[in-house]
């Protein structure tokens, strides 16, 4: 089964996120995901307030940008999570905004290697090895968790440009795709993830491993009053709207198909992302998991 999810997105400000949480629980929606965006909500923050409030919702961050983060920092935050709310918590990393990480002055030379460095820490320290690294970007000394998550938990990594995902292949446990992919772009992806996935440099080979690579993928949906109207005007505002086939706006019908096409392209699971102006976020929540889910096998 293909699975489904939200967003919440941070142009809502911190104190809605409670009510779509609570809704997106009591409907039945399987993923809620928020987005650490420079420079609106924290990710971590958030998803753990999210998880406190609810009880069976899934809640997702995508992404962390490991910039910002000591990776140290990363786990054991996701330890954390995971060991208080164990399997319900999904997290990504990923290069961040280049711009935004400039703002900050955390961007750095090379992205590619950093993620890298990061993803490969990162999963060793949540597995509970204890870790010395002398990386380009990450340097830890004799560094293990006191308190690793309980069972093996997935790192999941964004990814757009061919480097990065072949490098999610190798080294992350499934990855996050822009809702600026097109069902063709899907199949691409999977192309070069599966490329990492069998490249003889895979890193930390058998750990975990037999487990499938999970791909990931955000649709943007509108659908009620102007759904066809916001939808053009969300991707024009991305710079996208020449792009055929990317979006969807109608009723759940028309999402589901459009779920569908991304399925068969080699997307796990889509995660539907509203406009940046839809006006009844909760009402979103509840259509993606009472109307468009029973249509999406």
């Amino acid at each position: 089964m293909t699975g489904l999810g939200a967003v919440f997105r941070p142009q809502l400000p911190p104190e809605r996120l409670r009510s779509v949480a609570r809704v997106a629980d009591e409907c039945g929606l399987e993923q809620l995901w928020l987005w650490e965006d420079c420079f609106r909500e924290g990710g971590i923050s958030s998803a753990a307030a999210a998880l406190a409030w609810t009880e069976r919702v899934r809640i997702g961050v995508g992404l962390l940008p490991v910039p910002l983060r000591n990776v140290a920092v990363t786990a054991m935050e996701a330890a954390a999570l995971h060991r208080m709310f164990p399997g319900r918590a999904i997290l990504g990393v990923g290069h961040g905004v280049q711009d935004w990480m400039g703002q900050v002055g955390a961007r750095v030379e090379s992205p590619v290697t950093l993620l890298r460095e990061h993803l490969v820490a990162l999963r060793a320290l949540l597995r509970g090895e204890r870790l010395t690294s002398s990386g380009r970007y990450v340097r830890l000394d004799d560094v293990a968790l006191d308190w690793p998550p309980a069972e093996p938990v997935p790192v999941l990594a964004g990814a757009t440009g061919p480097r990065t995902l072949r490098l999610t292949g190798e080294a992350a446990d499934g990855t996050i795709l822009t809702a600026s992919t097109t069902a063709d772009g899907v199949r691409r992806a999977r192309q070069l993830i599966d490329e990492g996935l069998e490249s003889s440099s895979r890193i930390d080979a058998g750990a975990g491993d037999d487990a499938p690579h999970e791909v990931v993928v955000f649709l943007l949906a509108a659908t009620g009053v102007d759904a066809a109207a916001r939808l053009r005007a969300a991707l024009v505002d991305e710079g996208v709207e020449n792009v055929p086939d990317l979006g969807v706006a109608g009723d759940a019908g028309a999402v589901a198909k459009a779920v569908q096409r991304l399925a068969e392209a080699g997307a796990d699971t889509v995660i539907l992302q509203p406009t940046g102006d839809e006006p009844d976020p909760e009402g979103f929540v509840r259509f993606a998991a009472t109307e468009v889910r029973p249509l999406v096998p």
